[in-house]
């Protein structure tokens, strides 16, 4: 009977920490992946002829500095009325309107949800009822779904919803609410935004998380995209289909080096694993952070030698081509083959070695060293390396420090 396009989390111009100080292409294609991927969800819903399109908040990142991301985003929305597709959206926590002080006015295509109260709006032609909610502010901590009307029978109850609903890893409790408030409040399906992983909670009532068009950074892997969902005759969901629409896509490619007894055999082992990740990623730019793990005698080796192994795994990116892949880390989570007490039963000086580097780490307190390096260094940057120094950060360094002075009594002749 009727189709339309579930979007949310679009945070346009998004600012991608690091990027910038790059400077390469890859580096610049990142940092407008999210304008293109926005370009290609209006195409989507112009060349499938949706009925109307529902952006469940955060269309902004933050405020604007200027007018071109309200422009960028105005523009598309122009592009859907020239398709007669009308849009019902709600601001998040993003972009609520005590956080965009600048004010630009949409299309009439266009309805945006008050910020003062739920309301219903039933677009014509079709038996829906569409609720929604704006945020006023960037924190809303209550629970919204109780304000949210009543379903009117005889339509099809769509609910938008910024919300994180009892929590999930990585995003801020705003709006909370349950699984059993939703399905409680009579609607068909839920259009849920704020959480950027795409899931479906729950089916019968739908509740659904669209995710974010474009992942912005290495804990947002895999595809990002929309979902277009069809009801039938009886005013039940018969699809609800996702659609791709990120330019770029961020993977983690974990390497179990485990075993390895070469530095050419982890490289080998590297490469294959970033095949796989290149062939998942189609034709979109791969950003990728490559995580090496297990027990190896080559820990030491690896500890010792982190600008060979960066510059190696750099340059397998290159030979999938130009522009296929951006490295965006190397990271080293490997362990020695011999626990650090083992190695201190071997001998004498391997044993004041690993004594000497436990008694700098114990305690909750900073080595002097440590403390004397920091204390040159830029107040905010000084904060986020002290951070590294606790708890299994602190230990992680620890570990590393022994394996490279243990690598350098091994070239020496030790027998450690």
């Amino acid at each position: 009977m009727f189709r339309f396009l579930h979007t949310a989390d679009l945070h346009l111009d998004s600012p991608l920490r690091g990027l910038a100080a790059r400077g390469d292409e890859a580096a610049t294609e990142l940092l407008g992946a999210s304008r293109k991927a926005f370009g290609n969800l209006v195409r989507l819903a112009i060349d499938e002829v949706v009925d109307f399109v529902v952006i469940a908040g955060d269309v902004y990142d933050r405020d604007w500095k200027g007018y071109e991301t309200g422009l960028f985003f105005r523009k598309g929305m122009v592009r859907l009325r020239e398709a007669n597709i009308p849009v019902y959206l709600i601001s998040g926590n993003h972009d609520a309107a005590s956080v965009i002080t600048r004010k630009l006015s949409l299309p009439d295509n266009v309805h945006s949800f008050s910020s003062r109260k739920a309301e219903t709006v039933e677009p014509q032609p079709w038996p829906v009822a569409i609720h929604g909610m704006s945020f006023p502010n960037r924190a809303v901590e209550e629970n919204l779904v109780p304000a949210y009307p009543e379903p009117l029978p005889g339509k099809f109850n769509l609910g938008i919803l910024h919300t994180s609903l009892a929590g999930r890893e990585g995003h801020d409790t705003y709006a909370p609410c349950s699984v059993d408030d939703l399905t409680a409040k009579g609607y068909d399906y839920w259009a849920l935004g704020h959480i950027h992983q795409p899931e479906v909670v729950h089916e019968g009532p739908w509740i659904v998380y669209s995710g974010n068009l474009q992942g912005r950074h290495s804990r947002e892997c895999g595809p990002r995209g929309c979902r277009i969902v069809t009801v039938d005759d009886n005013l039940e969901v018969s699809a609800c289909d996702w659609h791709a629409l990120d330019v770029a896509r961020w993977a983690r490619a974990t390497v179990d080096v485990g075993g390895k007894k070469s530095f050419d055999e982890v490289i080998r082992a590297v490469r294959s694993e970033m095949g796989t990740c290149v062939e998942d990623a189609g034709d979109r730019l791969l950003a990728l952070r490559v995580i090496l793990t297990g027990p190896t005698p080559l820990h030491g080796e690896l500890c010792s030698h982190p600008d060979r192994l960066q510059a190696e795994v750099r340059s397998l990116a290159d030979e999938f081509g130009e522009g296929a892949v951006w490295l965006e880390k190397v990271k080293l989570a490997t362990s020695p083959v011999v626990s650090l007490d083992e190695l201190a039963d071997r001998d004498e000086l391997t044993k004041v070695v690993i004594g000497a580097a436990r008694e700098q780490t114990a305690g909750d307190e900073l080595p002097a060293e440590v403390s004397e390096m920091l204390g040159a260094l830029p107040v905010d940057l000084r904060h986020e390396l002290e951070a590294r120094w606790q708890g299994e950060e602190r230990k992680a360094v620890f570990d590393d420090a022994c394996a490279i002075i243990l690598e350098r009594l091994t070239e020496k002749g030790g027998e450690g």
